[in-house]
C-alpha cells in the first residue's frame, strides 16, 4: 500500500537519512523505532510530503508522492509530537478549521467532525476551548484533528509523550480501534510495551538506516531464542546444578546468589524439568521468573542502547 524506496536525505554535510526502504500493507499498524536522532521525524516528514527527499521515492497504490503530491497527502494523516492546536478555539472549531484545510465542506465536513469527537471521546467537551483541556485531552484531539479527514494511513508520531497513565491508555485503545476499523497506522514511541501493544510489523532505524525490518517476533528473536529462568529456594543447589547442567536442552545452567539460572529455547520444558529435578534433591521453589527474548532486548543487541537513551524530548 505505501512504499519508501531507498530514501535519502543530507542537511549539509550530514546524511540523516541513508538508504531507507520499507513497506507498509493495507491494515497494518507499523512500528517505526529509533533512539534520538536516528532519522525518524526526517523519515516521516519525507513521508507526508513536508520534506523532500535527496533520493529515493514513497509511493502509495503505484502513485509517487513527487508525482503526484495531492493524492498522497489526501490519503495520510500525521499526528505530530507537538500539539499542533489553537488554544483558543474549541475542539469542534480546531477540527472545522483543519477539515476546510482539505477542502471538506457542508455535511460531509459536519460527519467527519462528528465523528473524529467520538473517536477521540470529547463529544462532551466539544465546545470547551482547548487552553482549559488537560494534556491527555488536547493529546486526544490532536489525534482527532490527523484523522478528520479520514485518511488511508495515519501516522503517530510519539502521541503519548507527557500525558497521565490513564490517557495514555485511553488513546492506545484509540489506535488498535481505528486499526481494527481497516486504518493503517505507522506509529512511533519511545516506549517498548506500546509497540508491543498495537503492531505487528516493524522497522529499526539506527544512524539513519534500517537495521530491522519485519514482523515484531522475527526482530524480537534478533536477540536470540533463548528465555531465561530463575527459580529461587532455599537449600544447597550444588547437586542439582550438576545434574541440570547434562541436559542438553539447557543452557547457561547455574546457581547465582542463591537462585537457580537458566536459559532454554522452551521455557514451559525447562520449568517442568527443574522441578521435578529440586523436587529430587528435597527443594520447593518459592518464586519463579521467566524472561522470553523481548523487543527491548532486540532493540538493545541491535544499536548497544536502550530507545530511551539520550533522548532529549524530540525524536529525529
Amino acid at each position: 500500500m505505501l512504499e519508501v524506496k531507498h530514501l535519502a536525505k543530507h542537511f549539509g554535510e550530514k546524511a540523516a537519512v541513508k538508504n531507507v526502504s520499507f513497506q507498509v500493507n493495507q491494515g497494518d499498524a507499523f512500528g517505526l523505532l529509533g533512539p534520538n536522532g536516528a532519522g525518524k521525524s526526517t523519515t516521516i516528514s519525507m513521508i507526508t510530503g513536508l520534506l523532500s527527499p535527496d533520493e529515493g521515492e514513497i509511493s502509495m497504490h503505484g502513485k509517487t508522492m513527487r508525482k503526484h503530491p495531492k493524492f498522497l497527502k489526501q490519503r495520510i494523516g500525521l499526528v505530530p509530537q507537538t500539539i499542533a492546536l489553537y488554544d483558543m478555539m474549541n475542539a469542534r472549531e480546531n477540527l472545522e478549521f483543519w477539515g476546510t484545510v482539505y477542502g471538506i465542506t457542508g455535511s460531509a465536513l459536519k460527519d467527519n467532525v462528528n465523528w473524529c469527537l467520538q473517536v477521540a471521546g470529547l463529544e462532551d467537551n466539544s465546545k470547551q476551548l482547548v487552553k482549559k483541556y488537560s494534556g491527555g485531552m488536547q493529546r486526544r484531539l490532536n489525534i482527532a484533528v490527523g484523522m478528520i479527514h479520514r485518511p488511508e494511513v495515519l501516522i503517530m508520531d510519539e502521541p503519548t509523550v507527557g500525558i497521565d497513565p490513564q490517557s495514555r491508555n485511553h488513546i492506545l485503545e484509540t489506535v488498535k480501534n481505528l486499526n481494527r476499523q481497516g486504518v493503517t497506522i505507522i506509529y512511533t514511541s519511545h516506549y517498548m510495551e506500546e509497540v508491543q501493544f498495537l503492531c505487528e510489523r516493524l522497522a529499526i532505524m539506527d544512524h539513519g538506516q534500517v537495521i530491522a525490518y519485519g514482523d515484531l517476533n522475527d526482530v524480537r528473536q534478533l536477540a536470540g531464542t533463548l528465555a531465561t529462568i530463575t527459580i529461587d529456594t532455599q537449600g544447597d543447589l550444588t547437586a542439582l546444578v550438576a545434574e541440570l547442567q547434562q541436559d542438553l536442552s539447557l543452557k547457561q545452567v547455574q546457581n547465582k546468589e542463591g537462585a537457580l539460572v537458566m536459559q532454554s529455547t522452551n521455557a514451559a520444558s525447562a520449568v517442568s524439568k527443574a522441578v521435578l529435578a529440586m523436587s529430587r534433591h528435597g527443594l520447593q521453589p518459592t518464586k519463579i521468573n521467566v524472561e522470553e527474548p523481548n523487543l527491548e532486548s532486540a532493540f538493545l543487541h541491535l544499536t548497544g542502547r536502550q530507545l530511551r537513551d539520550g533522548w532529549d524530548g524530540a525524536s529525529a
